[in-house]
């Protein structure tokens, strides 16, 4: 007999077992009276003698709502305060029992019509339960989650243009000097492994492992020409390093604040205000992680903090919300020197980047303001050859007019603007983004006798069409001008510098499944090598560099 059963005729039985009344004193038409009751009690407030304060009142209510086996006396009594006959507890105990017999019978109806499909929900309960086991069993962390991309690069680049000598004495011409060292097939990997784990459900601490083989030899990284450099590439000697870890954390409800010794200071600005490649696969890196504004958008990596303010959850969704943050990174190779005449972590020799940006929009459209102060030795990113020599002319330390080595007090500032609109379908108009961006240098007196003032631009425009010919395909093209310098004063003179040069690439993504992608791509870079395009008589020429390549990303 089931538990509820049991708890049921319990006080009925005891009753059946009670001694103390006879044959000879009871009342028979009493008894046939309460079990031949014609009108079914449904409710406890039909008896005039029962109340709240009764201390049995909720046991027999449940016998009255939930089971329906006590009818009391015609009378509209139940007489809770007398004692209990046999009869009457033989009585109440059959009511009861017809009940467990009606509801029973129903069960076991209902069991053989569904046989079949109580057997299949069994059997996969039963899976379910095992699978489950499997992975409490074998599951690699209770707080860490473990997501990979594999990136497999095969192409090539050549140089296109005029063959000229920058110096009489030269054995080749640039042309042929640079196909000779960087026109070869290659294929070459980018491997990421991202460790995410949180202790509160809120926060992130993330640590990223990563491996690759485009270093020193490979055109993908900035080799031979600067702007060669994938939006992908990854380090070389295919060794397993660490490029990223930090510590992220919520303050209240509009604040995030992160901090650690590898950390991005483009992956604290909270608001990505471009959607070209969204879900595909962007080519060089001047359009992709630098936005076209690599003044601003360097990538800076190393020991830093910064904190994130958005107000998104105090509007309603879909609407368009602000993003504030700021944030300060030290260069990974300076962060960690003890020396603060080398390095250090904010320190005059740190190579530091304070960025700041402030953006306003949601998913379907947005716009962002960017601001970047470099310290000495800071970087730029991607831009002409002529643009990045000397670490954009920002050194720690120069010879005074004596030739005496003295502080530069260089410093670079940045600005940028970002935009970018999707359409509310995919289609034949595809999504757009821009950005511009401007730099310029300053230091001391001795640094203005050593070096040339400059100013630098950039610009860019992207167009991505999805769904192109299939569901989750992607096609992509920008244009744009890298990082090149428009003003150079020499001797407290403007001088003419030929040093803008354009560049363009497109793409078409196929996803062959949800985690695996094909990108073939084509890329133009024109006067790459930009105010350095000249013969050895001075004479500007015209010399670019065509890539070609398929990229395959795995994710898992």
């Amino acid at each position: 007999m089931k538990l509820f059963q049991q708890l049921l005729v319990a006080p009925a039985a005891l009753g059946l077992l009670a001694t103390g009344v006879n044959a000879a004193d009871l009342n028979i038409n009493g008894v046939s009276d309460y079990s031949d009751t014609e009108e079914q009690v449904t409710s406890i407030t039909q008896f005039s003698d029962v109340y709240p304060t009764d201390w049995a009142y909720q046991a027999l209510a449940n016998l009255i709502e939930r089971y329906g086996c006590v009818a009391g006396y015609p009378n509209g009594t139940f007489r809770g305060n007398r004692a209990m006959t046999r009869y009457e507890a033989a009585a109440l105990l059959n009511a009861c029992l017809d009940r467990i017999t009606e509801v029973t019978d129903e069960l076991r109806r209902l069991i053989k019509e569904f046989e079949k499909e109580l057997a299949i929900v069994r059997g996969r309960i039963d899976g379910l339960e095992a699978r489950v086991g499997e992975l409490e069993a074998t599951q690699f962390s209770t707080t860490t989650k473990l997501k990979g991309k594999a990136n497999f690069v095969l192409g090539a680049t050549k140089a296109k243009g005029d063959n000229f000598k920058t110096s009489a004495d030269a054995e080749r011409g640039e042309r042929d000097a640079y196909n000779a060292e960087y026109g070869a097939f290659s294929f070459s990997y980018d491997l990421r492994l991202g460790l995410k784990t949180s202790f509160t459900g809120k926060d992130l601490l993330f640590t990223r492992l990563r491996a690759g083989n485009q270093g020193d030899t490979s055109v993908w990284d900035g080799n031979g020409v600067a702007l060669n450099k994938l939006d992908t590439a990854a380090p070389g000697g295919n060794a397993v390093e660490i490029d990223r870890l930090y510590y992220r954390f919520p303050l209240g409800s509009n604040f995030k604040i992160q901090v650690g010794p590898l950390t991005r200071n483009t992956e604290m600005m909270g608001y990505k205000a471009s959607a070209y490649a969204k879900g595909g696969q962007k080519v060089l890196d001047f359009f992709g992680g630098s936005l076209g504004v690599p003044g601003v958008w360097n990538k800076e990596t190393g020991g830093g903090f910064g904190a994130i303010y958005t107000n998104k959850k105090q509007v309603e969704k879909g609407d368009a919300y602000w993003t504030v943050a700021a944030n300060y990174v030290s260069d990974s190779g300076e962060a960690n020197d003890s020396n603060p005449n080398s390095g250090g972590f904010m320190t005059d020799n740190s190579e530091a980047n304070f960025t700041a940006q402030v953006a306003y929009g949601h998913k379907k459209w947005g716009a962002a303001l960017g601001y970047r102060y470099g310290q000495c030795g800071a970087k730029f990113r991607t831009a002409t050859e002529f643009t990045k020599g000397d670490k954009f002319g920002t050194p720690c330390t120069v010879d005074d007019a004596d030739g005496v080595e003295v502080r530069s007090e260089a410093s670079s500032n940045s600005f940028s603007f970002n935009a970018f609109w999707r359409p509310e379908e995919s289609g034949w108009i595809p999504s757009i983004s821009a950005g511009v961006g401007t730099s310029w240098l300053s230091g001391n007196g001795d640094w203005e006798d050593a070096t040339s003032k400059r100013q630098y631009g950039s610009w860019m425009v992207g167009l991505t069409w999805n769904d192109v010919f299939l569901m989750k395909n992607a096609l992509g093209f920008a244009v744009g001008q890298p990082q090149f310098t428009y003003v150079v004063d020499y001797d407290n003179d403007d001088d003419f510098v030929a040093d803008g040069g354009y560049a363009m690439e497109l793409w078409y993504k196929f996803q062959v499944t949800d985690n695996i992608s094909v990108t073939p791509a084509v890329y133009w870079l024109s006067r790459p090598w930009g105010d350095d395009t000249q013969n050895y008589n001075g004479d500007y020429k015209s010399l670019g560099v065509f890539g070609g390549l398929v990229q395959t990303v795995f994710k898992f």
